[in-house]
């Protein structure tokens, strides 16, 4: 190990130092340390230029998360971060991160603030609410809105929604976590409004409704609709929670079966939430809206201190339901409304260039929304097919930037629906 090169010697070579010009001292300084502590624990007298190389790979390596192309069809994809976001939003993001901000600061008065206040009066305005707040995703809303209305009491809830989310966090699990009991209503495929009405009693806190998001029960199937719901917690003094899962703030004709938040606030719902990352299209977030003595108690509860959202998010957020109160223009900015309502002929022209390019062929595919979010709709979409199946599916995703795209019997499909004209251009082979 004496053989080893010190530092010094190895920053005075001229390999070393076209380092020092590309990266700045301070970070091939921890580079070559790094280098010789691994010869050291491998108990090797290493080169002094393979010392040199071992540094730039560690200063030249890329990061573990980048950038990815969704070639796959599906819109919002959970595995490559869902939602990609509006331009307006990440130009947002870039002026708040870039210096200070006034997330906790009344400008008025000079004194401080609340983060909660930059989205209520926004929320209000686009969903039909009292108010609104947001926090870190809709798991996060749920699990604080059932903490904050029926901690310590029962909550009752049909038994056909008793359903498992991403990752396998089913919404039993997160009402145990509130402090609230389950109290199950009605059967599987059919539930009855005088099922609740014989379930709530002194000891009901709410009852909670939430929207099949992932799957759909067909045949003899039945619920109540929200409005009897919200009519039974009138009578017994309980608040109505309903989880929209994904949330829509916009009516498009392809999102028939996904009620809006405005819809569930027209209702009657004491508490509305939904996720700010799918069909709205923004960052990950849990969203909010409600009565404002309802949202106000969630607002005070301990745990929104723990769940709340960061000041680029909520900057992300704000930029984001800002092109709502436009909606045809929120269609036309927001990526997911985009490709969901684009016109199958411009996703067809994307592919044939694509297809032309790269020496494949054009083959019609289907395009799925994702995210739990809609799992009957399907979107027909025209894809670039080639040839070389899974090892030709590898060799994308080690590009730079990564591929993702799908294998179908032996050959590559790359869905042009979640692709767009400038994405397409950097694929090559």
């Amino acid at each position: 190990m004496r053989e080893l090169p010190s530092v010094d010697a190895l920053l005075h070579r001229d390999d070393a130092a076209a380092l020092v010009e590309r990266h700045g001292r301070a970070p091939v300084l921890g580079a070559l340390r790094a280098a010789l502590d691994d010869a050291r624990a491998r108990g090797r007298a290493e080169p002094a230029e393979d010392l040199v190389a071992a540094a730039a790979r560690l200063l030249e390596r890329l990061p573990s998360l980048r950038p990815v192309l969704n070639a796959t069809g599906v819109i919002v994809h959970t595995n490559m971060g869902r939602a990609p976001l509006p331009r307006a939003a990440i130009e947002r993001v870039a002026r708040v991160a870039e210096g200070y901000s006034n997330l906790e600061l009344d400008l008025e008065s000079g004194r401080r603030g609340s983060r909660h206040t930059h989205l209520g009066p926004l929320l209000a305005s686009l969903t039909g609410a009292e108010d609104g707040l947001a926090v870190n995703n809709n798991a996060a809303a749920l699990l604080l809105c059932l903490a904050a209305t029926a901690g310590g009491r029962e909550v009752l809830i049909g038994r056909g929604e008793l359903i498992e989310i991403g990752d396998g966090f089913r919404i039993p699990d997160i009402l145990a976590q509130s402090g609230a009991t389950l109290v199950e209503v009605g059967t599987t495929n059919r539930t009855h409004a005088a099922d609740y009405e014989r379930a709530a009693g002194a000891e009901t806190g709410a009852i909670l409704r939430v929207h099949q998001s992932n799957f759909r029960v067909v045949g003899f199937t039945g619920r109540p609709s929200l409005a009897e719901l919200v009519a039974i917690g009138a009578r017994h003094g309980v608040p109505v929670i309903d989880d929209l899962g994904s949330g829509a703030l916009v009516d498009l004709p392809d999102l028939a079966d996904e009620p809006t938040a405005r819809s569930s606030v027209e209702a009657g719902a004491s508490l509305v939430c939904f996720s700010g990352d799918k069909l709205l299209g923004g960052p990950q977030a849990g969203i909010v809206v409600g009565r404002a003595d309802a949202v106000e108690r969630v607002r005070r509860h301990p745990l929104a201190r723990a769940l709340r959202l960061d000041k680029l998010s909520l900057a992300a957020l704000e930029a984001t339901l800002e092109l709502y109160r436009d909606p045809p223009a929120a269609v036309r900015s927001v990526p997911v409304l985009r490709m969901v309502a684009e016109p199958a002929d411009e996703v067809r022209a994307r592919a044939e260039a694509l297809a032309d390019r790269l020496g494949g062929a054009v083959v019609e595919t289907v395009a799925r929304v994702g995210g739990g979010a809609l799992p009957l709709l399907e979107l027909p979409s025209f894809a670039c097919a080639l040839d070389g199946g899974d090892a030709l599916a590898t060799r994308l995703r080690e590009l730079d930037p990564p591929v993702v795209a799908r294998v179908r019997e032996g050959r590559v499909l790359l869905d042009c629906r979640t692709l767009t004209a400038a994405e397409c251009d950097l694929i090559t082979l």
